[in-house]
């Protein structure tokens, strides 16, 4: 395995994929000669051609309705959102048509688009650039949604995303971009969870950033005594939930660490579902550690207090372990 940055992820996951595949092509504002905003698709219209690498208007609508179009006449499209807060503009495109293509066509149809999105806070990009926007599409039947929080990750969910014969929307953390690691050279599985570390304290559900705020609270914690079995789901749909039961069945305690408000989250969701389908495995409440119920502040100050840290994560572990 070789070591890469998640940007550098990123981008060798497409590489891969527009190699391996003629249907593959890439379209979105300013991929191809700029390279990307966040410089993930540097190169790629140099090595694939401005036919397989294509700038786009400033149109989330025209982005997300030509790759829909395109995977109609049996292309396969991946579509960047430059930011993923822009995905509100394309939001019917892609509840309302990407997402039931299928379904009202009885099958006869399949729409193999992936969308990438910068996501997520930390960074500096304030209220309408920072939002955790994986949270949005919950509720809407027909996409899968995937949210790598490392370099391996990034290139084996990518990969495994473009293959994927049905919409699937790849949510990439700005804050995790410089992030290096390990790399593998094939592609993942969705909907497969990894146990990042072991515990028999207490289970944490974490994703992306809140990974690794996580495992670095669980470090903290382990010189205490208090041992943290981490878990990132690494897809919230499909969402690996015998995972999670299996280890709250051991842990009795879970703790979910998100950025999203707690308000019709990925981690409300698994707390209801824990309490509905494991309740008696649990010795304690479920926790949901999220971002405050606010605007995603603009001030480095205040964004850093909206964002759980090591600190509040730590603090509701302990909580939730001396219940």
């Amino acid at each position: 395995m070789t070591e890469a940055t998640y940007r550098e992820a990123v981008n060798r996951a497409i590489a891969a994929e527009l190699e391996a595949d003629d249907d593959v092509f890439l379209l979105g504002e300013d991929v191809a000669a700029a390279g990307g905003v966040f410089k993930t698709t540097e190169g790629l219209q140099a090595r694939f051609g401005a036919h397989r690498v294509l700038d786009t208007p400033i149109s989330e609508q025209a982005i997300v309705g030509t790759a829909i179009g395109a995977a109609v006449q049996g292309l396969r499209p991946l579509a960047e959102i430059m930011f993923a807060d822009f995905a509100g503009v394309c939001f019917d495109q892609i509840a309302n048509q990407l997402a039931k293509y299928r379904y009202m066509t009885g099958g006869q149809v399949r729409l193999p688009v992936t969308i990438r999105l910068a996501n997520g806070a930390g960074t500096g990009f304030a209220a309408q650039h920072s939002q955790p926007v994986e949270n949005w599409f919950l509720n809407v039947p027909g996409l899968k949604l995937v949210t790598p929080a490392t370099p391996a990750d990034a290139y084996a969910l990518l990969r495994a995303a473009i293959r994927d014969p049905d919409p699937v929307l790849v949510f990439e953390h700005k804050g995790l971009l410089n992030v290096k690691g390990p790399l593998g050279d094939r592609p993942g599985e969705l909907g497969r969870a990894e146990v990042v570390r072991r515990g028999d304290a207490v289970t944490v559900v974490a994703t992306q950033l809140m990974r690794h705020r996580a495992l670095e609270a669980a470090g903290v914690l382990a010189g205490e005594g208090i041992e943290v079995e981490l878990i990132d789901p690494r897809t919230l749909v499909p969402f690996d939930f015998e995972t999670v039961r299996r280890s709250v069945e051991r842990t009795n305690r879970i703790v979910v660490v998100q950025e999203a408000s707690f308000a019709g989250s990925w981690g409300a969701t698994l707390a209801a579902r824990l309490t509905i389908e494991a309740f008696e495995a649990l010795d304690a409440p479920p926790a949901v550690v999220g971002g405050d119920d606010t605007p995603i502040p603009y001030a480095g100050v205040l964004e850093d207090a909206w964002l759980p840290d090591v600190r509040r994560i730590a603090d509701a572990i302990r909580r939730t372990v001396a219940f």
